[in-house]
């Protein structure tokens, strides 16, 4: 069993500029590690760890090893949609041994967060950003507070409506997730199952 909560966040001019300062940086890291899996052919999220981990908390060291953990969750999960999904036209099967397309994310892509970088107490959500943790108040409704406490939190994604509304999407399952039939369908898609959020540059 699946299911979701959206909370949109109503806050101020300044906590805005600190999530979009976030989103932005999360996706330059999420692009610093793309060449890898175009390059290898592998967006196994332990592999490209271990191929990755050091040299993108080097390169990006105001992000955080969380965060940088997170993104590379980003940049398997995003992989696995575009290159493992059956509807992709993008599929690694269909495109015959040929290097595989650069995925590129943009500045409004998703940021991925967990336990450690986002937490929910007492009606409190605080949440990791580059200049420290960010509190927001949040009342949930009865059968919400319930799904904290009985579903299993499979995910917590921080998106930018095209409003420019920042909100909160938490997913939750009671099973494991099967990897080979990874599904987004609350996050924005197009041409089929590719996210709105990447674009992709033919490989050389």
């Amino acid at each position: 069993m699946n299911s979701s909560l959206r909370i949109a966040l109503n806050i101020s001019p300044e906590q805005n500029e600190r999530l979009r300062a976030l989103q932005i940086s999360f996706a330059q890291v999420c692009n610093a590690l793309a060449p890898l899996v175009q390059q290898h052919r592998c967006w196994n999220r332990v592999t490209l760890h271990h191929l990755a981990y050091k040299s993108l908390r080097e390169q990006f060291p105001a992000v955080g090893s969380q965060m940088i953990c997170n993104a590379i969750y980003s940049v398997s999960r995003t992989s696995r949609i575009v290159f493992q999904h059956p509807q992709s036209p993008y599929h690694h099967a269909k495109l015959e041994g040929a290097k595989l397309p650069l995925l590129r994310f943009a500045d409004n892509s998703p940021v991925y967060f967990d336990r450690h970088t986002l937490s929910l107490k007492a009606g409190v959500l605080s949440i990791y950003t580059l200049g420290g943790r960010m509190l927001y108040e949040i009342r949930l409704a009865k059968k919400d507070e319930v799904r904290f406490h009985e579903h299993k939190l499979r995910e917590i994604v921080l998106l930018r409506r095209p409003d420019q509304v920042f909100e909160l999407l938490f997913s939750f399952n009671e099973a494991q997730e099967d990897v080979a039939a990874v599904k987004a369908a609350d996050l924005p898609r197009h041409r089929g199952d590719i996210p709105t959020y990447v674009q992709l540059e033919a490989g050389a």
